[in-house]
């Protein structure tokens, strides 16, 4: 479980094929705190990896075909910076919302409107997703926690503060790039409860 409060951007430094899928070797950078171990679950760009690898200062990932399917980890080429956060430990704060890793769809940047240090973001993405987005309610791109402003039926906008488009990938992010997208947990239950055969006990 994660918060969408990212800890930090590493750099891509190796994107190797694997068969069907792709092994990514990040280096984080040196102001995240702590470090990490093999086995442990960290966001990459908001998808749940587990680094199944780290030395001298660089983390290895593997995403597998399901990941790249679903993700824009497959287009990611050396030098390309990664959003970073590591899994939330108990008692530690909630200071995002409620984020698993698990990355429902990609969106591309339709707009940028800036208005002095802030920017609006527009994306577009798949009705089923805006279907479980509501005004004021919570989304994940790349793994960051935003409040959602406006949600139309396959697109939606964020407006971004200064620390977000300087301390995450999002502040060098353009028109057409493509973002992973997950939406709130709580709003997948609730279409889940309110669809025809809906139950989910």
């Amino acid at each position: 479980m994660f918060t969408g409060l990212v800890e930090g951007m590493g750099t891509i430094v190796e994107a190797v094929s694997e068969g069907a899928g792709v092994r990514l070797t990040i280096v984080p950078p040196e102001s995240l705190p702590g470090g990490a171990s093999i086995g442990e679950s960290v966001a990459v760009s908001g998808c749940c990896l587990t680094i199944v690898n780290a030395h001298q200062g660089r983390w290895e990932f593997q995403a597998g075909p399901e990941t790249l399917k679903k993700t824009n980890l497959g287009l990611l080429r050396r030098g390309d910076r990664v959003n970073l956060e590591r899994a939330l430990a108990v008692g530690a704060r909630l200071g995002g919302h409620f984020v698993q890793g698990h990355v429902d769809g990609c969106g591309t940047i339709e707009l940028i409107q800036r208005e002095g240090d802030w920017m609006t973001f527009w994306f577009l993405v798949n009705r089923d997703l805006t279907r479980q987005m509501v005004p004021k309610g919570s989304v994940a791109v790349d793994g960051v926690s935003l409040t959602l402003v406006e949600v139309e039926d396959e697109r939606f906008s964020v407006a971004l503060i200064p620390h977000t488009l300087q301390w995450t990938t999002l502040g060098i992010r353009r028109v057409n790039d493509r973002v992973n997208i997950e939406t709130d947990i709580l709003a997948k239950y609730a279409q889940k409860l309110v669809s025809p055969g809906g139950d989910l006990a």
